[in-house]
């Protein structure tokens, strides 16, 4: 069993929008098969942000 190494590669703070998922949805679908990964988080200020992280696995 091989073990994958998840690296960051950029994160950023952003406005937080309802439909914001439905990117990084997109990005995950697309570029699976090129090892990189993204993510979305809420910022834990409660500031209307989310964090936006892109990974390589």
């Amino acid at each position: 069993m091989s073990q994958s190494k998840i690296v960051t590669l950029s994160t950023v703070k952003v406005d937080f929008h309802d439909d914001l998922y439905k990117i990084v949805d997109g990005l995950n679908r697309t570029l699976k098969g090129d090892n990189l990964m993204f993510g979305l988080t809420l910022s834990e200020d409660n500031d209307e942000k989310a964090i936006f992280t892109i990974y390589r696995t």
